[in-house]
């Protein structure tokens, strides 16, 4: 009885994609200031901004998960994917957070390239959300989070990178902290965002 008062199914591929949406919205804020940080604090605001509509939308389709009858695909992967499309914001928040917070003026061009990976994978998450609505294209798909996962390697490569030139010139200790801080952050900005791939994958696996 219950189940026929209830919707078969929900808009949750249009949450998907407004909550991506958000995620290339901060993503390119994320990287334009660390390419420039005379505009730190307008960045550091556009991605909070971001952040707080991204986890009106995870509550939205959360909510519309416990109140839908039949949804797309599994109730568990869609409440991963929500989630952990709302890790990746988290985490672009934090990084905003801690440049402000700690009053850093200039990064490394390591820095500078771990954001720009940031970014890419990022829009990589958005082409791959954005196409779960047809799942007849699972090459396309796989092709994409495929792409997520070699960018995650490389954002690993630049990291070990950076951590080694860190320890090795930095004699600043506080600078070193910061910076290493901000490597940390951007580094698990693009592991979060291989865990969406991961879900992505699974859904794909499973669904086609």
């Amino acid at each position: 009885m219950f189940s026929r008062l209830m919707p078969r199914e929900g808009n949750f591929f249009e949450l998907f994609n407004a909550h991506g949406d958000r995620i290339i919205e901060a993503s390119r804020s994320l990287a334009a200031m660390m390419a420039d940080f005379s505009q730190a604090e307008t960045h550091a605001q556009r991605i909070d901004g971001a952040e707080r509509a991204a986890d009106k939308i995870t509550h939205e389709a959360i909510t519309l998960l416990h109140k839908t009858f039949i949804t797309p695909f599994d109730r568990d992967q869609i409440h991963q994917l929500i989630t952990r499309m709302d890790d990746i914001l988290d985490l672009m928040q934090d990084v905003a957070e801690t440049i402000v917070l700690y009053d850093i003026r200039k990064v490394s061009p390591e820095a500078r390239q771990l954001a720009e990976i940031c970014q890419m994978c990022c829009d990589r998450v958005k082409a791959a959300v954005a196409l779960l609505n047809n799942l007849r294209q699972s090459e396309a798909i796989l092709k994409t989070c495929a792409e997520i996962d070699r960018l995650e390697s490389d954002a690993d490569r630049v990291m070990r990178s950076a951590m080694s030139k860190l320890f090795r010139d930095e004699a600043d200790l506080k600078q070193l902290i910061k910076l290493r801080s901000i490597y940390e952050l951007l580094e698990l900005i693009t592991d979060r965002c291989e865990d969406v791939a991961n879900v992505i994958e699974g859904i794909v696996l499973e669904n086609s």
